[in-house]
């Protein structure tokens, strides 16, 4: 495993990280959600994310639980606030009310006194930010979150977090945004905002909710038993890309994984890590080898005939409109 800084930050991350965002506690027995957990594990990620919403609270159990023999000091755990908990009006969002109850539960379930970073899920139109940023500052000071971070914000709301991080003398160090060969929507405005200010990207599904595995296959149905035949795992979030020409792309890139040495999930890891500005790629797994195999991506090099390559075949079907990074206008 490589490892990179988070931003300008003094907090070292893995290059590839475990999220648990539709398996533990859903999509996955929680056997082998342990056994996932191992595997990323044995294979040197440190690096763990995680949030209140997945599978209602479920998924931060899971994981603290598959965590608790490990060296807390050896491993960075992750987690999120803002999407629904419960049924109440103050069950979401980021006021200071649902900040300072949601970490408490978060470090209740993930059995720590301390998360290394705590992520705000999406921006809050419903709250003032000054009031958003203080309760985060209080969550830093009472030394219940090292960091913070932001996922699916807008550059204007990054810069506008940063400078009152800075006044409360905390630090705001992530985005954590969608980011594929297919997705680019941060590159024109966040990532530059980022490298400007000091944060850096973890981002999430680099394999375009799985497409750019290349199992999808245009003209015939989704295989029996993936993500886009299951409701609970995500089937809305992949149909996106369920069209032929999308598909037929993505059959190209298998000549050029073939030339790299790779498969198509490491080539699609590789790519996004590819970029400076990325600290870390979210990968998740519902079987122990699929981690042994997502993990060989650390650290690959990827030539510039290569990259270009790619960037031909995939462009008529990328998706850079900075406009889709977006928060619900009012609290779901």
């Amino acid at each position: 495993m490589e490892f990179r800084h988070l931003g300008r930050s003094g907090l070292m991350v893995s290059e590839i990280s475990y999220g648990n965002w539709i398996t533990h506690g859903s999509q996955v027995e929680e056997e082998a959600a342990f056994a996932c957990v191992r595997a990323a594990l044995d294979a040197g990620i440190t690096t763990f994310d995680t949030a209140d919403v997945y599978a209602g609270t479920r998924a931060e159990d899971v994981l603290g639980r598959a965590l608790q023999q490990e060296r807390r000091e050896g491993l960075e755990i992750f987690t999120k606030v803002y999407w629904p908990t419960g049924p109440g009006r103050n069950d979401r969002g980021l006021s200071r009310k649902h900040i300072m109850e949601s970490i408490n539960g978060s470090l209740r379930r993930l059995r720590t006194d301390y998360v290394d970073l705590y992520q705000a899920h999406r921006y809050d139109y419903s709250t003032p930010l000054e009031e958003t940023m203080e309760a985060f500052a209080d969550v830093v000071h009472s030394g219940k979150a090292h960091y913070i971070g932001v996922s699916e914000w807008k550059a204007s709301q990054i810069r506008e977090a940063h400078g009152l991080a800075r006044e409360l003398r905390i630090p705001l160090v992530s985005s954590q945004p969608q980011y594929s060969m297919l997705w680019r929507v941060i590159e024109s405005e966040v990532i530059p905002t980022s490298e400007e200010l000091g944060l850096g990207q973890i981002v999430w599904s680099p394999m375009a909710q799985g497409v750019l595995s290349g199992k999808y296959l245009p003209g015939q149905p989704p295989p029996a038993g993936s993500r886009a035949t299951d409701e609970k795992s995500g089937a809305g979030f992949i149909a996106k890309w369920l069209t032929d020409d999308v598909l037929t792309r993505v059959q190209q890139l298998k000549p050029l994984a073939d030339q790299a040495g790779l498969t198509m999930p490491q080539l699609a890891i590789a790519w996004v890590l590819q970029n400076p500005n990325v600290s870390s790629a979210i990968i998740g797994a519902s079987r122990p080898e699929q981690v042994h195999d997502n993990v060989k991506a650390a650290g690959v090099k990827l030539d510039a005939g290569l990259l270009k390559a790619i960037d031909e075949i995939v462009e008529p079907v990328t998706e850079r409109d900075p406009a889709r990074t977006e928060s619900p206008a009012e609290r779901p």
